[in-house]
C-alpha cells in the first residue's frame, strides 16, 4: 500500500518546473536567487573537516533567533563545525553578517529524497536542528532512517498552521513522530504539536528573548538618533509588508505632532524601491538611509527616512521613541517584537499577530506594548503616547522587565541537545 509520503513526493516532482520558474521570478528583484542553485539539489562545493552540528535557519528571523544557541554550541562543542542552512538569500546574508567565517553556510536542498540524501552524505551531521516550524517530510524521514537525531527547536505552531497540517494528518503524524525531540516555545505550541503527532515534546520558551543587542548596534543607534535630531519624535515602522506603508502614511496624516520623523524599514529588501516610489507619489520628502553619511544630519523638512540597509535593525530600534511592528496591520501574522523591547523601545502592533501570539500577549500584559485593532486606533494611541511623555516613559521601563523575565530558552535547549548521544 502506498503511503502518504509517496504522494507528497510525487507532487513535488510535478512541481519541479514551477520551482525553476519561481527562482527566476524572485531573481527579478533579488538576483541572488540564481546563485548556488546546485545546493538546492544537494550539490555542494564546501566541506567540513570536523564533525558537524547542523542548524536550519530559514531566513532572517530564524538566523537571528539562533544567535545565543550558536554561541553556546561553539563553547560547548569547540571541536565541531557549525553548519547553517538557509532557504532565502537574505537569511544567508544575515548569517554572513552575524557569524562571518566561523560557520559554514549553504542552502538546504529541496525536499526531494535524492537531494536530501546527498546533503546528509556530504556533510554527515552528528545532529540536526530545525528552527521554528520547518517540517520537511522527506528530510525528517531520511534523518530518522539513518539514525541522525533531528530536533525541532524554538518550535511554534499557530492555530491556523495546525489546521493546515491536520488536513494531511497521516503525513504530519509520521513526520513529527520521527523527530528525536521537540522544544516548543509555549504550552499552547506544545499541545498543538503533540496533537499532530509529536513525541518527546518539552516547553523551553522563545530563543529570541536570549538575544543580546550588539554593543556596536546600540552605538550606531545613538549616532542615528543624533542625525535624526534629538528634539524630534521618531516613529519606526519596522518590518513592514506590502500594503502596510500606505495605510500608515494615511493614518499619520491625521496626527498633530510637529516635526515627527517616520523611519520605514520594509521587511524584504526587494521592496525598497516600491516603498521609495510610494513616498515620492505621496509627496513626502525622504532620505535613503544608504545615502546618509556618518556626520550628515536629517534636515527639518525631511519627513521620512527609508531604512534600505541590512543588519541594522537593533540600531533603528535604539534610535526610535516608539516602534510599530509590521506584518500585523494586515493579515501577515506579525513579526518579532522582542528585539525592540530588548533595547527599551515600546511597541505598537496591529491585530494580526498569530505567528507571535504569546510574545505579543506577554508584552501587552507587561505594559511594554499596545495592540490596536486597525489603522484608526493606531493613530489615536500613537497621538496619545507621543503627547504624553510620562506614559511613553512607563512603557520604556516595562520593556527590560518583560525581556528579562522570559529569558532562559537557550539553556533549556542546550540541555536537550546534550542528552542526545550523537554529540559528544
Amino acid at each position: 500500500m502506498l503511503n502518504a509520503r509517496f504522494f507528497y513526493t510525487f507532487a513535488l516532482w510535478l512541481l519541479l518546473p514551477y520551482i525553476f520558474l519561481r527562482l527566476l521570478w524572485r531573481a527579478r528583484k533579488q538576483p541572488e536567487y540564481l546563485r548556488h542553485i546546485g545546493e538546492r539539489f544537494g550539490c555542494y562545493a564546501v566541506r567540513s573537516g570536523k564533525p558537524v552540528i547542523w542548524l536550519h535557519t530559514v531566513s532572517v528571523g530564524e538566523t537571528r533567533a539562533a544567535q545565543s544557541l550558536i554561541a553556546r554550541l561553539r563553547q560547548t562543542y569547540p571541536r565541531h563545525q557549525i553548519l547553517l542552512t538557509h532557504t532565502t538569500p537574505t537569511g544567508r546574508a544575515t548569517s554572513e553578517q552575524l557569524y562571518g567565517d566561523s560557520v559554514l553556510r549553504v542552502y538546504l536542498p529541496y525536499d526531494y529524497p535524492f537531494a536530501v540524501k546527498r546533503f546528509l552524505r556530504h556533510f554527515r551531521p552528528q545532529l540536526g536542528i530545525l528552527m521554528e516550524t520547518e517540517i520537511w517530510f522527506n528530510l525528517i524521514h531520511v534523518c530518522h532512517k539513518t539514525n541522525m537525531p533531528l530536533l525541532l527547536l524554538n518550535a511554534r505552531m499557530s492555530e491556523k498552521s495546525a489546521r493546515n497540517y491536520a488536513r494531511f494528518a497521516r503525513l504530519t503524524r509520521n513526520a513529527l513522530g520521527e523527530l528525536a525531540a521537540v522544544a516548543a516555545q509555549t504550552g499552547d505550541d506544545a499541545a498543538r504539536l503533540t496533537g499532530l503527532g509529536a513525541r518527546q515534546v518539552a516547553v523551553t520558551g522563545n530563543l529570541k528573548f536570549d538575544i543580546e543587542p550588539p554593543v556596536a548596534m546600540l552605538q550606531l543607534g545613538g549616532q542615528l538618533r543624533a542625525q535624526f535630531g534629538a528634539g524630534r519624535k521618531v516613529l519606526l515602522a519596522a518590518s513592514t509588508r506590502d500594503g502596510e506603508e500606505a495605510l500608515l502614511l494615511d493614518a499619520l496624516r491625521a496626527l498633530q505632532i510637529p516635526e515627527l520623523l517616520l523611519v520605514i524599514v520594509p521587511r524584504h529588501p526587494q521592496r525598497f524601491s516600491a516603498v521609495a516610489q510610494l513616498l515620492e507619489q505621496q509627496g513626502i520628502a525622504f532620505l535613503h538611509r544608504s545615502e546618509m553619511g556618518r556626520d550628515s544630519g536629517v534636515s527639518a523638512e525631511i519627513q521620512a527616512v527609508l531604512g534600505d540597509s541590512m543588519g541594522e535593525m537593533f540600531a533603528y530600534y535604539a534610535a526610535a521613541d516608539l516602534a510599530f511592528i509590521g506584518g500585523s496591520l494586515l493579515p501577515y501574522g506579525g513579526q518579532n517584537l522582542i528585539e525592540a523591547c530588548a533595547v527599551g523601545t515600546p511597541v505598537l502592533v496591529g491585530p494580526h499577530t498569530y505567528n507571535f501570539t504569546e510574545a505579543t500577549r506577554l508584552a501587552v500584559a507587561a505594559g511594554a506594548a499596545a495592540q490596536v485593532k486597525d489603522a484608526g486606533e493606531f493613530t489615536v494611541i500613537l497621538q496619545h503616547l507621543l503627547d504624553d511623555p510620562e506614559a511613553l516613559s512607563g512603557m520604556h521601563r516595562q520593556c527590560a522587565g518583560f525581556v528579562q523575565h522570559n529569558r532562559g530558552a537557550t539553556d533549556k535547549s542546550l540541555q536537550i541537545i546534550m542528552m542526545l548521544s550523537a554529540v559528544n
